[in-house]
């Protein structure tokens, strides 16, 4: 007969083999699989940067052809006043040519833009206007004439300076049809525009350039200076001329340029001391060297270099 005790023993052995297993806590660390996504922390999005067509579209422009100053606001990109043929019409449109750049070396960028002006007759004189930006306004700087209805083919900023390719009037062309290709560079000095070289093509697309060799642009120098460069074309009878200006822009001194070349319209080289004059000492100037044209006086080509008088 068995015990009660015996019962009882036999009852819990029973419990206890019925009991589900339970796996043993893991210490091993949790390894990623490929393709799993991980909680990681979201970078700070860029700044984007500045719409700088929004900005000039809706920006004040300075009219370039009367000598009233006047200051008109554009809207979309355009400005226009009055009916057409009328006395007080202007009609000022920017054109698809905008570019930005740091011009001035304080490392924010300038804006170039193409600016066309008309005022109720066929002339449509395009202007390359400068705005800088002003916590996210473009505030208009100055302007320079490019040509009335000439072809614009490429505008940028590079190098700190602003380019251009526009096709413009010859001496003969007529006015509906501009056909003389330049290049040209210009520079901001003083918030004003100065070109600092410029390149005509001949017909069967020849570049004239003017290349200024030595001194380098900044050369502190004394009572004279030597010039050298090149010539792609030599000039008419083989003289260019040289042009000093002040800061302001303004001629202190004008002179000739002899080339060496070897014939006729071949490329040539030019070697020339020119004598500064009584030009106060710290002033900065440029020096100018240029074909011009013999016939009308148009220029053919420059290019040019600023200098410290000492």
């Amino acid at each position: 007969m068995v015990s009660r005790y015996t019962l009882i023993l036999l009852l819990v052995s029973l419990l206890m083999g019925c009991r589900p297993v339970q796996a043993p806590t893991s210490t091993a660390p949790v390894i990623a699989t490929p393709g799993a996504t991980e909680a990681t922390a979201t970078p700070a999005a860029p700044t984007a940067p500045p719409d700088i067509a929004a900005l000039i579209r809706n920006a004040q422009y300075q009219l370039g052809v009367p000598d009233s100053l006047q200051v008109v606001q554009l809207q979309d990109g355009k400005f226009e006043q009055g009916t057409a043929g009328g006395a007080d019409y202007i009609s000022v449109m920017l054109t698809d040519f905008i570019a930005a750049g740091d011009l001035d070396g304080d490392g924010s960028d300038e804006i170039a833009a193409l600016i066309s002006e008309n005022f109720g007759g066929t002339g449509v004189f395009v202007f390359l206007a400068i705005y800088r930006n002003v916590n996210g306004t473009a505030t208009f700087l100055t302007s320079s004439v490019v040509d009335d209805r000439p072809q614009l083919n490429a505008l940028s900023i590079e190098n700190g300076e602003v380019f251009l390719d526009a096709v413009i009037h010859g001496f003969e062309d007529p006015m509906c049809c501009p056909a003389l290709r330049t290049t040209r560079h210009y520079r901001l000095a003083n918030d004003q525009l100065d070109k600092s070289d410029y390149t005509t093509f001949t017909p069967d697309g020849r570049p004239r350039t003017i290349t200024i060799e030595s001194p380098a642009n900044g050369t502190e120098i004394f009572s004279t200076v030597q010039i050298k460069g090149s010539v792609a074309i030599a000039p008419f009878e083989n003289n260019l001329t040289y042009s000093i200006k002040d800061g302001a822009g303004v001629e202190l001194s004008r002179g000739a340029v002899a080339v060496d070349a070897p014939d006729l319209g071949a490329p040539g080289t030019f070697d020339e001391t020119i004598a500064m004059g009584s030009i106060i000492s710290g002033a900065v100037v440029t020096i100018e060297i240029q074909d011009v044209s013999a016939a009308d006086g148009s220029l053919f080509a420059m290019d040019s270099v600023q200098l410290v008088v000492k």
